[in-house]
């Protein structure tokens, strides 16, 4: 899957059911500035899910989990290596969604000889309410 969306960040409903149809289990990998609208898309595909619980950023706490099947997770604040040093991998493992913040390309060369399915979502501000969101499937 190669798309590009552009919407406002209150029209992520498109890409929320394009992800949520096509993406049962896997990795994405979200990429993007500061306040891109990382966890912003993960709270709607939380919300299209059914999930009720607040979604939030995990940046100091690097691993959230909603219910049984939706895992977030920051790197922001810690690195390929000291995710790979905690056992994070194997968390990738586990059925279900993982979406994972600042994930380098690295991190996704590392999955994909893992065989582990993984989305990569470049997002890019075009205004203060409008983003443009590249989806590629590796």
């Amino acid at each position: 899957m190669r798309k590009r969306y552009t919407c406002k960040l209150q029209e992520l409903d498109l890409l929320a059911d394009d992800i949520v149809s096509e993406l049962k289990e896997g990795v994405v990998i979200l990429q993007g500035d500061l306040a891109a609208g990382k966890t912003t898309l993960v709270k709607k595909i939380a919300q299209k899910l059914g999930y009720q619980e607040d979604v939030t950023s995990p940046t100091f706490s690097l691993q959230q989990c909603y219910a049984d099947r939706l895992f977030h997770y920051d790197m922001y604040n810690h690195g390929l290596e000291h995710f790979l040093s905690l056992g994070m991998l194997e968390e990738l493992e586990k059925p279900g969604l993982h979406f994972i913040e600042w994930g380098s390309d690295d991190l996704v060369e590392l999955l994909l000889s893992a065989g582990i399915e993984t989305v990569t979502i470049k997002i890019e501000k075009i205004s203060d309410d409008a983003r443009e969101y590249r989806v590629c499937t590796h």
